[in-house]
C-alpha cells in the first residue's frame, strides 16, 4: 500500500494535493452529488484525452432521443482506424448498440458513424463543444468525436472530465451502457460478442462504469466511477500508466475516510422564529474529524410584514470558512380571519 503524506489541515479545510501517489500527468478524486474535490494533482491542466472523449460521444448519442434508430454504415467508416468494432459498410445497426460498442471496445469506427449519423461529423463536435460549455468544462477543446489526436486533438482536465462523467451518470442509459460488462449484436452482416475494456467493472466490486482511452500521444488516460455506502466517486486520471491499480487505491482512500453526512437538518434549525422553514436537508462528504468543522449561519431579512411562504433568507453552511452550501428559507404567515 502505497503511504500517504497528508497535513492535518489541508485534509480538513481545502482538496488534497497528494504528490506521494504515482498519479500520472493530472488526477482528481471527486464526490459525484457534490462535486467535493477529495483529492486532486494538476486537476486543472490541460492534456489530451484520448478515447475518454467517448464519454461525450456517448452523451450526444444518448440525449438525441434517436436510441432505437437505425442507422446504416457509409463509406465514412473507412476513415477509422485503431480501436474498432469493424463495422461494415451498408451494415445496419441500432444507434444504441453502436454506444454499446463505443464505449465497452472503444469503437473509433462507431464514434464516426454515430457523428455522422447525427448530423455529420463537423457539427457534431460543435455540439460536444457547446455541451462541454454547458455542463461547465471551461478548459476543454473538442476536435473530433473519438478522441484519436494525429490529425486534430480534444484537450480537457481531469477536473472537467470528472465534470463530465457526473453528467453522464445523471442519465440511467448512460449508467446502463457504461456498467455493462458483456454485450451481443446481431446486425444483417454479422453478430458481434463485446467485453467492457474498464478492468475495473471486473477488479474491484464497486464500480459503476467508465471509459479508458490510449494513443501514443496522450499514453493512458481513464475515466471511472464506485459508489458505496451512498458515497458516489469519480476519478480521472490523465498520462497514467499505472491507471486501474490508482484508481482503486484513490477509491478505497475515500470509501475509507470520507462518508455522506447530514450537514444540514430542517429539523433542527437553531432559530428562534419557529416558522421559519426550509425545503431541504443537505448531505456532504466529509471526514469523521471535520463533523466538528460544520457550522451553521443564518441570514433572515429583516421586516416588519412577510407573505406566506416568502423566501426570507438562506442558511449557510460552512466547513471551518468555507462556504459550502446555501439553503433557502421560508416563512410560513397565519392568515387574518
Amino acid at each position: 500500500m502505497k503511504k500517504i503524506f497528508l497535513v492535518l489541515f489541508l485534509l480538513l479545510i481545502i482538496p488534497i494535493k497528494i504528490n506521494a501517489y504515482s498519479l500520472g500527468e493530472a488526477a482528481v478524486l471527486m464526490e459525484e452529488d457534490t462535486k467535493r474535490v477529495i483529492v486532486s494533482k494538476n486537476m486543472n491542466k490541460k492534456k489530451l484525452i484520448a478515447s475518454t472523449t467517448k464519454i461525450m460521444t456517448a452523451v450526444l448519442a444518448i440525449e438525441s432521443g434517436k436510441m432505437n434508430k437505425t442507422v446504416k454504415v457509409t463509406d465514412k467508416v473507412l476513415e477509422a482506424y485503431g480501436s474498432n468494432i469493424y463495422l461494415s459498410i451498408g451494415e445496419k445497426m441500432k444507434l444504441k448498440d453502436m454506444v454499446y460498442g463505443l464505449m465497452m471496445q472503444s469503437g473509433n469506427d462507431a464514434a464516426l458513424m454515430i457523428a455522422d449519423y447525427l448530423g455529420g461529423e463537423e457539427a457534431f463536435v460543435k455540439k460536444m463543444n457547446k455541451k462541454a460549455k454547458k455542463i461547465g468544462m471551461k478548459n476543454t477543446v473538442f476536435a473530433n468525436p473519438h478522441g484519436l489526436d494525429e490529425k486534430n486533438e480534444n484537450y480537457s482536465t481531469a477536473y472537467d472530465m470528472a465534470l463530465l462523467m457526473r453528467y453522464a451518470n445523471s442519465d440511467k442509459t448512460f449508467r446502463m451502457i457504461t456498467g455493462c460488462k458483456k454485450h451481443t449484436v446481431k446486425t444483417n452482416d454479422k453478430t458481434y460478442s463485446w467485453s467492457n475494456k474498464n478492468k475495473l467493472l471486473y477488479t474491484y466490486k464497486y464500480t459503476t462504469g467508465g471509459k479508458t482511452g490510449f494513443t501514443k500521444k496522450a499514453r493512458r488516460t481513464l475515466v471511472t466511477s464506485a459508489s458505496k455506502n451512498d458515497l458516489n466517486l469519480i476519478v480521472v486520471t490523465l498520462n497514467d500508466g499505472n491507471d486501474f491499480s490508482n484508481h482503486k487505491e484513490l477509491y478505497e482512500y475515500g470509501f475509507n475516510n470520507y462518508s455522506m453526512e447530514k450537514v444540514f437538518d430542517k429539523n433542527k434549525m437553531n432559530l428562534s422564529n419557529k416558522n421559519i422553514y426550509a425545503l431541504d436537508d443537505y448531505f456532504y462528504p466529509i471526514t469523521k474529524d471535520e463533523k466538528d468543522l460544520i457550522v451553521v449561519e443564518y441570514k433572515i431579512k429583516d421586516k416588519k410584514t412577510y407573505k406566506n411562504n416568502e423566501e426570507i433568507g438562506v442558511a449557510i453552511v460552512k466547513l471551518g470558512s468555507r462556504v459550502i452550501h446555501e439553503e433557502k428559507l421560508y416563512i410560513k404567515v397565519k392568515s387574518k380571519r
